[in-house]
């Protein structure tokens, strides 16, 4: 059975967002990987100056802090990670915006998956966008489950 046009567009929308945290996750483990066999302290102070941070910042002076501990074998590791996920949001992307069952799926159980951890860093450090994401996230999950259950009874 068709999809109804208002289906379709969400479907897809869902998978330009996918595409979309996947090419962020590419850009930044390609950005973390530049970093390899560099003092990312000054890097990171390089790019404090450049963009005006306040140089008395907490924020800025506990990142310094943090980076000046970082293991060329932590990088690996981020960039690794990053790429990683961007795979899963790219299979993701590709099977919603190809109107595949199998993409669905996946995109509920991973989403769903990663629910929980979202929860304990906003547990940790609350913020807006991470509320937003959360919420969004759950709403994707909520939509494709109806969705997925709703094709299956027609």
């Amino acid at each position: 059975m068709k999809m109804p046009m208002s289906d379709d567009r969400l479907i897809r929308l869902i998978a330009i967002f996918k595409f979309f945290k996947a090419g962020l996750l590419i850009a930044v483990g390609i950005g973390v990987l530049r970093l390899l066999h560099k003092d990312v302290a000054s890097v990171l102070r390089h790019w404090s100056e450049a963009l005006r941070v306040d140089p008395a910042n907490h924020f800025l002076d506990a990142a310094l802090g943090k980076a000046t501990r970082v293991s060329p074998a932590q990088i690996k590791k981020l960039g690794l990670g990053s790429f990683l996920y961007a795979g899963l949001f790219l299979a993701e992307g590709t099977g919603l915006w190809l109107r595949k069952r199998w993409g669905e799926w996946l995109t509920v159980i991973i989403t769903s998956s990663l629910v929980p951890i979202e929860l304990y860093e906003i547990y940790r450090h609350a913020s807006y966008v991470k509320l937003a994401v959360l919420a969004l996230n759950v709403a994707i999950v909520i939509y494709l489950i109806y969705h997925i259950r709703r094709e299956r009874k027609s």
